[in-house]
């Protein structure tokens, strides 16, 4: 199995298990569980990093059904209910959901969306925490190795991969405070993370609408 490198500095994604990049982990919790259970019964994947080790990694999620993995600080590979590379040790379209916490922001993220786009049953959906490159807060981790990217970066890189990004974009994690509002924007707009949404969608196979009616009028051989 290839050796999957997340970082072209291995050790960026360490910044999450620090106190400036702990307190968006955490901020995140609520809604990484509830990702998890939105597409109940279907299997899921949970990619998040190893440096996030607080209390909340720990969320009662049903590990029955899913895979829980850690990008390693330092290291190659992935850890976990299993230890792997690049491909991903699961079967073709076998997963509904998947979230990747902050693990796209330390290299190129196209091998990993690669291997999430071929998992993803048709309609999965992938829910993708970012960094927002517009917050005030990037001084925090200015220096870390990270890169975020603009909305307009992320859903190129979605749609190489196959998949369609949603519009709807939520904030989390703190803001720096003392910075003015800026006009049109609420305070969200500042938080220090970004919730993407992405969906598995295919082509379906019903024919246009003139075909189908040619299919109707053919005389019988």
């Amino acid at each position: 199995m290839p050796a999957f490198a997340f970082t072209r500095q291995p050790d960026a994604l360490a910044w999450f298990g620090s106190d400036h990049g702990g307190p968006i982990l955490a901020s995140e919790h609520a809604r990484v569980s509830q990702a998890l259970t939105s597409r109940t019964p279907q299997p899921w994947l949970w990619v998040s990093p190893e440096g996030g080790d607080t209390p909340f990694q720990t969320a009662s999620a049903p590990a029955t059904r899913g895979v829980r993995l850690r990008a390693t600080a330092g290291s190659h590979r992935l850890a976990g209910h299993v230890r792997c590379g690049l491909p991903l040790p699961l079967p073709t379209e076998s997963v509904g959901v998947i979230v990747l916490q902050h693990v796209l922001e330390a290299g190129d993220p196209q091998p990993l969306l690669q291997e999430c786009s071929r998992i993803l049953e048709p309609g999965g959906r992938l829910w993708l925490f970012v960094l927002n490159p517009w917050s005030p807060y990037r001084l925090r981790w200015r220096g870390a190795g990270l890169v975020p990217r603009a909305l307009p970066q992320w859903r190129l890189q979605l749609a190489a991969a196959g998949l369609v990004m949603s519009e709807h974009v939520l904030h989390y994690g703190p803001v720096w405070r003392g910075v003015p509002e800026a006009p049109g924007h609420g305070p969200a707009s500042f938080r220090a993370a970004r919730l993407l949404e992405a969906e598995k969608r295919v082509a379906s196979l019903i024919p246009p609408a003139p075909m189908r009616r040619a299919w109707r009028t053919a005389p019988a051989a």
